[in-house]
């Protein structure tokens, strides 16, 4: 083959190796055209629905809302609170000696003068008679005295005995009689003693655990002593208010009011017994800035126990005819509390209101609303003063007037 004819080979295999290359890249340009095309089309056609959307969503704000009501509200304090036995006593004994039987059930019920436990009584009646022994013994002495005294007398005046053996005579029976006054006084506390032997109830209440088993031997100085008697029913409730809430209480108290007194479990859902305000103390702890307060309770299911924590709601106080808004209705910003008012022409209203206590998911408005007027209590988070609204068809929430749940001040 010759040299020219070689070249005019190589030279048409360049050719169309250069046309398959342009015919590639004009179609991945003709593919990425009529994509950009679509997606521009399917952008253009969304545009004004979205936009549509955004305009109603900017003119009609969709909300609920709630009508304000009136109703009467019951002001409480509340209050952290332990329950306290209305009397308690450690049983200890008040005598040295071997514990023979005790006679109750750990946690028993048990009645006043309900003998609780035995202590050997041998060495004490044993002791009784001993002195009992002592005492016939120096009244018979006594007796004796007396008749020498008599003789005595009689020879004196007759002149047969001396001044000095009469009054060594009386002397005599001044001493038996002294004697005697003892040996009454030791048989009396051997009686005492006696008693003590027999451990007794002082109050109704409730036994706790044994402390001591039957056969130790209890002295007067254990500490621990024998088991410990609490009286449950009735209770009371000790607990604490801050000091700017004690000039409340105290008119409440001189006026002669009994101030009902609630309690609750730990998470304030059950209540556990109603009270009322029993006694305040009389001074303020400087520590705390606050003033112990104690309420009794009937406690006759004995829903309270001896150091159990409770939630006390203090009753102080009534609203009559307070105004009441959902909680979630007031809102509160840089100048106070304010809510969303529902005007004439279906448009919120910024109004800045003072409000008071809760009650339940409520709040009273002391002033700023009047009772009727249409408080709008979900959407707000999007409203502006003078905003479009659209009402939602879900039910208003009913306000009820009558009370039934605590109140937190």
């Amino acid at each position: 083959m010759s040299f020219s004819r070689w070249v005019s080979i190589k030279d048409m295999q360049q050719t169309k190796r250069g046309r398959w290359i342009l015919r590639i890249l004009l179609f991945v340009l003709l593919i990425g055209l009529a994509t950009s095309i679509q997606l521009l089309t399917t952008s253009k056609s969304k545009t004004p629905y979205a936009a549509k959307e955004s305009n109603d969503s900017k003119h009609a704000t969709l909300v609920t809302t709630a009508t304000a009501k009136a109703a009467t509200v019951p002001v409480y304090l509340s209050a952290l609170g332990t329950v306290t036995p209305f009397y308690t006593v450690t049983m200890k004994t008040k005598i040295n000696g071997q514990l023979q039987k005790v006679l109750f059930v750990e946690g028993q019920m048990v009645k006043e003068g309900d003998l609780l436990a035995q202590i050997d009584s041998r060495p004490y009646e044993a002791q009784l008679m001993q002195f009992q022994g002592q005492l016939e013994r120096d009244k018979a002495l006594l007796e004796n005295a007396k008749n020498d005294l008599i003789r005595d007398q009689t020879l004196y005046k007759k002149k047969f005995a001396s001044k000095q053996m009469l009054d060594t005579q009386k002397a005599l029976v001044k001493q038996y009689k002294g004697t005697i006054k003892s040996d009454e006084g030791q048989i009396a506390a051997i009686k005492v003693n006696l008693l003590y032997c027999q451990v007794v109830a002082p109050f109704t209440g409730q036994v706790g655990l044994r402390l001591v088993d039957p056969g130790n031997y209890v002295q007067t100085s254990d500490v621990t002593g024998l088991v410990v008697l609490n009286q449950v029913a009735p209770v009371t409730v000790v607990f604490t208010i801050p000091e700017d809430s004690v000039p409340l209480v105290v008119k409440k108290v001189q006026q002669g009011e009994k101030l009902e007194v609630d309690a609750y479990d730990r998470a304030q859902v059950n209540l556990l017994d109603k009270g009322e305000l029993m006694t305040m103390d009389n001074q303020i702890d400087i520590t705390t800035g606050t003033i112990k307060l104690k309420a009794l309770f009937e406690n006759k299911k004995t829903t309270l126990f001896p150091n159990q924590f409770v939630n006390i709601q203090l009753l102080v106080d009534t609203l009559k005819e307070a105004i009441l808004v959902p909680t979630s209705a007031v809102q509160f910003g840089a100048k106070g509390a304010f809510v969303y008012v529902v005007d004439e022409g279906q448009k919120a209203r910024l109004q800045y209101v003072t409000v008071g206590v809760t009650h339940q998911d409520n709040t009273v408005i002391k002033e700023g609303i009047k009772v009727g007027d249409v408080i709008i209590k979900e959407g707000t988070d999007k409203l502006t003063n003078g905003a479009e609204i659209k009402i939602s068809s879900k039910l208003e929430d009913k306000i009820l007037p009558d009370v039934e749940k605590k109140t937190a001040s």
